[in-house]
């Protein structure tokens, strides 16, 4: 079973669908969730609010890493940093002739990822 979650959000909608999945697999297995955001720090850690003001609880342990960089490295990063076992993104730029742009985040998260890798349906 999983351990630690690291959940990638930018605060879309879509990206919203994936943290809830998440977070129900993080309290299902009793793991750990780490959020990264990547973006400037003041949008950030707004995004970052936002998702512990709809998820934080005493049921599940939940730090925060908003760092700015390129989205899929930054998740890339703090996901072997903070030895997470699974990654949960959104599905965003994953369709049509998006897919196949290697500036998909959800594409390079999955085919450079360490650990399992979770890509959410979102649309």
């Amino acid at each position: 079973m999983f351990r630690h979650l690291l959940i990638a959000t930018d605060g879309s909608e879509t990206a919203s669908r994936a943290v809830d999945r998440g977070m129900s697999i993080a309290r299902s297995a009793g793991a750990k969730v780490t959020i990264v955001v990547a973006g400037k720090p003041e949008s950030g850690l707004g995004v970052v609010d936002e998702v512990l003001e709809r998820h934080a609880g005493p049921d599940v342990a939940i730090a925060t890493e908003v760092r700015e960089g390129d989205a899929a490295a930054v998740i890339l990063d703090v996901a072997e940093e903070c030895g997470a076992d699974l990654v949960v993104v959104g599905n965003k730029g994953m369709q049509g002739a998006k897919r196949f742009l290697l500036s998909s985040v959800p594409n390079k998260v999955a085919h450079h990822a360490r650990c399992s890798v979770l890509i959410v349906k979102t649309t």
